[in-house]
């Protein structure tokens, strides 16, 4: 690790974690914080259901298209830079929506929070890794993990709170004091880090942002414009054209973004699709839940983030055990049960909707489902990071990101489709109906993602020095023993 200029020592791994859990807070608390409050945005700025799935998936948008180019923006001007550049500019954006008058502009601003997000999240995910020795590194993602998760505990909770006792835009002002109080702090305490000083690549990095445009546009309009849509189709097959010609130049670049070894290691294909489903899984019904809650149940949005808390607690309580479990035992069996838990959990909520029984029959399933996302998250998020050596974290931690935030879209689009072609909007009824189906295709999603988890590596058979050979690699090599 590269000393501090001031004291000629590395920071206290506590101080680096707590700065890098707050930029992972901030940005997960402005993906889900929103989702309590739609309902209120709605009747405020007269906005459609098509408007409300871009106030969710316009950071999304922003935030899938730059993430491999911001992560290796961020190796090169070094992620501590990258960091706080990202958080300067998620405050602005974040005043931008607070200050929006109609719905065009909220989403434009939400769109810059997402670019804000993918310059600061790989920068914090690497800096964490960088400073955390490896025999500690699944307890270090543990606490991480769950720092995060009081995103997923407090987003629907704050948003809603915010939205019935002051207003929506109060959820967007809470970040900026918090970053005006982070940012001085990393500057003081933060180390610079850089990856390996390549020639940029060019292609790659413009293949990668029009790859991930394409795709999440056009999972993000399927729902409105329709799967077999001239825009749908063409945005998909472009972006599974640009998705091809990236794999392509990664392959014969001579210095790729994302080296071709990270993509042929098996736990870094298991980490990130198996995240992938995951994330769609969870943040389709977010966004889903939330709306049931209110409009077929008729909770206000505070009492609708109420209700969020026995799913979404079990992250802080969970994660960090999880965390410590697996330096034991191995990621794989944390993400299969994981990721079976929470499949289970969402296809019993399914099944209660269905049955239109109450929200009390479904708490149960919650614990559940929310058990099993705790367990999954800080396994998939170690797997990959340890995949890597540390030249290329910035690239491992962008692609985990872009991953995630694929999922995300993928899971909102997959969900709107299977709601609008069961039920709607036209009444409470109709809305079950709808909610019963999609959240049920969760379900299916998560059972799909805990298969890809088989290929994560299992249990160690040896203890995992602190890479005694000096490059990075002898502790992904050392952590895949027993994998297969």
């Amino acid at each position: 690790m590269t000393p501090s200029a001031a004291t000629g020592r590395p920071p206290a791994l506590r101080w680096v974690l707590a700065l890098t859990a707050v930029a992972g807070l901030v940005v997960a608390l402005d993906q889900l914080v929103v989702a309590t409050a739609l309902d209120t945005i709605r009747r405020d700025l007269g906005a459609s259901m098509a408007d409300l799935e871009w106030t969710v998936n316009a950071f999304g948008l922003g935030f899938a298209a730059l993430l491999i180019p911001a992560a290796e923006l961020g190796d090169r001007i070094g992620r501590k830079r990258a960091y706080l550049s990202g958080l300067l500019l998620f405050a602005a954006a974040s005043a931008g929506c607070a200050l929006a008058p109609t719905t065009g502009v909220l989403i434009g601003a939400r769109a810059v929070q997402g670019a804000a997000a993918a310059l600061l999240s790989p920068a914090a995910l690497a800096l964490l890794t960088e400073a955390t020795p490896p025999r500690r590194r699944g307890a270090v993602m543990g606490l991480y993990a769950a720092v995060t998760g009081l995103a997923v505990v407090g987003g629907p909770l704050v948003g809603g709170a915010v939205a019935q006792g002051l207003a929506w835009q109060w959820i967007f002002w809470i970040n900026v004091p918090v970053i005006a109080v982070v940012v001085p702090l990393a500057r003081a305490v933060l180390t610079e880090h850089t990856g390996r000083p390549t020639p940029p690549d060019v292609p790659g990095i413009a293949l990668a942002a029009t790859s991930m445009f394409a795709l999440v546009w056009a999972l993000v309009r399927s729902g409105s414009a329709g799967w077999g849509s001239a825009e749908v189709l063409g945005t998909l097959v472009a972006g599974v054209v640009a998705l091809a010609a990236f794999a392509v130049r990664q392959a014969t670049a001579a210095h790729p973004m994302l080296p071709t070894r990270l993509l042929r290691q098996p736990a870094f294909a298991a980490g990130n699709l198996s995240a992938l489903l995951l994330t769609a899984s969870l943040f389709g019904t977010v966004f889903f839940l939330a709306q049931y809650l209110q409009v077929a149940l008729g909770h206000s949005p505070l009492g609708a983030g109420l209700r969020f808390l026995p799913w979404t607690a079990t992250l802080f309580l969970i994660a960090p055990v999880a965390g410590r479990l697996q330096d034991r035992i191995g990621p794989r069996a944390l993400i299969c049960a994981g990721l079976l838990l929470q499949g289970a959990g969402m296809l019993w909520i399914g099944a209660n909707a269905h049955q239109h029984q109450g929200y009390g029959a479904s708490v149960a399933a919650l614990v559940l489902s929310g058990a099993g996302t705790s367990m999954a998250m800080p396994a998939q998020q170690t797997t990959v990071m340890t995949a890597a050596p540390p030249a290329l974290m910035g690239k491992a931690a962008g692609t985990f990101t872009t991953v995630r935030q694929l999922g995300g879209a993928l899971g909102i689009a997959v969900m709107a489709a299977v709601f609008g072609s069961v039920g709607g909007e036209a009444s409470p009824t109709a809305f079950t109906d709808g909610f019963s189906a999609a959240v049920t295709a969760a379900g299916a999603l998560a059972l799909v993602g805990a298969a890809f988890g088989l290929l994560a590596p299992g249990r160690r058979r040896a203890a995992v020095p602190d890479d005694p050979a000096g490059d990075g690699t002898g502790h992904a090599v050392q952590e895949e023993l027993g994998a297969h």
